[in-house]
């Protein structure tokens, strides 16, 4: 269609309807040949058609002058206006988000598939696409705790091959999850901080298929040993402790120069054995039986009574007899566990296997908690895998999945989610200093170290690295000699500056990873969130005010009573109901007022008999 048509039918609809009208009674004068009495009646009829035009504008215009009309047309065209302001605006919206992502996709895209931007991954919502579940149970626990979405894949007769092995970095051919990708984030834009996201496991079944038969081949060091110093004695000036044996700096800066032997500081300097006598102790009871464990571990730990001990759920059959499940704590957290009848006669906390400490090496609650996170190979030296997860959190999934899919599937030996909102050690290090999460002058001076040994601030120049600052609460991995070395170094960093681990991660990795191949595996934050669930801390819970229940009082049951008015008031005396006195109601505008006042007054009193 022309442009000159358009602006012939845009121009007047009113002239348009009139050659409307005129062409309706011009077609029979056409197909008339004889007859002379239809040309003329057409005048008549043109006649009453203008007169009944008239009619109806007149009409139009008495209703458009009347003024209820008038405002309600005057409404509408400020509501159009409204939409298509707004409309207009979330467009902008859109599109500017759009054109971040789309940026920070194409910088990582050789990284790996699928990789999305922080900015996505805080916007997935709890609760999203749930293909499928493992049993009725699993089932159930989704519905109660709504914390955790994940995709798994599941044949009809349970008889599942196994997939093909994975290809370092990639996925194999014909593997399950091989086209999975994350859905787009939901347009939710009320919802905002950090959020789970689906992941593509495998069920148990095939995921411990999927275990590899041999250990992973550890670049360049094979022979891996620690420091062992009955008296160690401070000669620098910075930090550290005894039980991490005051490492100079001329021993840790040797301890960066990888080869097929070391030997380097690792905690437990003084001792027979970790845990025997060397602070940091441990029974020889709860010693021997650790030392069974040569498959794969969950451990975790509450000092201090920081935390509440979160029960783990959805774990298998065959996980609960072939996985250890382990629960550090002190004195003070073991007395609470005795006060409230949590630990049974085998020191058992449902699956947790509970270990009490004693002589802790630090003063400090978290810093104690940084051994059992960093050193879990020194106190279970048989174990071939291991996840660390912080106290507050729960785990929702089987730990076979979990390794599988961050570990075997990519062929990576450590894994850790990354920040979800910071990439940057200097962002990181100033969010602490705001938060008051350490002294801010060791802070400072722990920085200013790291600048001088040349860390620089994150950028895309560090690709395929795409951050420097971890979400440490889960740490997973291989218990092989480069990993524990990477731990070793990471944990003499936490002893020596301050216990921020976050800070020193970056530092111990670019070492590492400037003289051996090897990588960290740093997946989402919003992929973390899938399968632990965070809690509060102990301390959160205890200030939290509790909830103000409104106090809902029903109508007494009565035998034998008469049916009472539905326009009567609820809240009824009940003596007077029995001995027969008519109740007065209050009605109208009082009644009105007087529920609104008892509404205010409600909302504002705290019922101390509410839990």
């Amino acid at each position: 269609m022309s442009g000159g048509s358009l602006g012939q039918r845009t121009g007047s609809y009113g002239s348009l309807l009139q050659q409307q009208l005129d062409s309706s009674f011009v077609f029979p004068i056409h197909t008339t040949t004889t007859t002379t009495t239809t040309t003329l009646r057409k005048p008549k009829m043109v006649a009453a058609g203008a007169r009944e035009k008239e009619r109806l504008l007149s009409r139009i215009c008495k209703l458009l002058c009347r003024r209820r009309v008038g405002m309600l047309l005057l409404v509408s065209v400020s509501v159009v206006v409204f939409m298509s302001v707004l409309s207009a605006v979330s467009k902008e919206d859109d599109a500017r988000e759009g054109s971040i992502v789309d940026s920070h996709h194409r910088s990582t895209k050789h990284i790996q598939d699928n990789v999305l931007d922080e900015n996505i991954s805080i916007s997935y919502p709890e609760s999203s696409l749930i293909l499928e579940r493992l049993d009725k149970d699993e089932f159930e626990d989704r519905k109660e705790d709504n914390s955790s979405n994940f995709v798994t894949l599941k044949s009809e007769n349970n008889a599942l091959p196994l997939p093909p092995v994975a290809v370092k970095g990639a996925l194999a051919p014909g593997h399950p999850c091989e086209r999975f990708a994350l859905p787009p984030p939901p347009a939710d834009k009320k919802r905002t901080g950090p959020r789970s996201c689906p992941v593509c496991y495998l069920p148990v079944e095939q995921a411990i298929g999927s275990m590899p038969s041999a250990p992973s081949i550890s670049p360049l060091i094979k022979n891996l040993t620690y420091v062992y110093e009955e008296n160690s004695v401070r000669t620098d000036t910075f930090g550290g402790s005894e039980f991490g044996g005051y490492p100079t700096l001329k021993q840790r800066n040797d301890s960066y120069d990888i080869k097929e032997t070391m030997n380097v500081h690792c905690g437990f300097v003084k001792g027979a054995k970790p845990g025997h006598e060397t602070g940091f102790d441990i029974g020889d009871a709860d010693l021997s039986e650790m030392e069974q464990c040569n498959g794969i571990v969950v451990a975790s730990a509450i000092f201090g009574n920081y935390d509440i001990i979160q029960q783990p759920k959805n774990i298998s059959e065959y996980a609960k007899q072939d996985v250890c499940f382990y629960m550090f704590v002190d004195e003070e957290t073991e007395a609470y566990f005795k006060n409230s009848s949590v630990l049974d006669e085998k020191m058992k906390v449902g699956l947790w296997r509970v270990v009490v400490v004693h002589n802790l090496p630090y003063t400090d609650a978290r810093r104690n908690g940084k051994v059992p996170k960093l050193l879990l190979h020194r106190i279970f030296p048989y174990a071939r895998y291991s996840i660390w997860i912080d106290g507050k959190l729960q785990l929702v999934v089987d730990p076979y999945r979990i390794l599988e899919r961050f570990l075997w599937r990519n062929g990576a030996t450590f894994a850790i989610s990354r920040h979800y909102r910071r990439f940057d050690v200097f962002q990181e290090a100033e969010a602490n200093k705001a938060a008051g999460k350490y002294e801010n002058a060791s802070i400072d001076s722990q920085v200013d170290f790291y600048k001088m040994e040349g860390l620089t601030s994150y950028s895309e120049a560090k690709l395929p690295i795409t951050s420097d600052v971890p979400e440490g609460c889960v740490i997973i991995r291989e218990h092989i000699p480069i990993t524990n070395l990477f731990t070793c170094l990471w944990f003499n960093e936490v002893d020596r500056f301050t216990s921020r681990d976050q800070l020193s991660f970056a530092m111990v990795r670019d070492k590492i990873m400037s003289k051996v191949s090897w990588s960290v595996n740093m997946f989402l934050d919003c992929e973390r969130r899938n399968f632990v669930v965070q809690a509060y801390h102990r301390e959160l819970l205890e200030h939290m005010a509790p909830p103000i229940l409104a106090t809902i009082l029903q109508q007494p049951a009565l035998v034998d009573e008469l049916p009472i008015n539905s326009s009567a008031d609820p809240i009824t005396d009940r003596s007077a109901r029995t001995s027969g006195r008519k109740i007065p109601t209050k009605r109208g505008r009082e009644r009105r007022s007087g529920s609104r006042r008892h509404r205010k007054t409600s909302a504002g009193v705290k019922d101390p008999n509410s839990i």
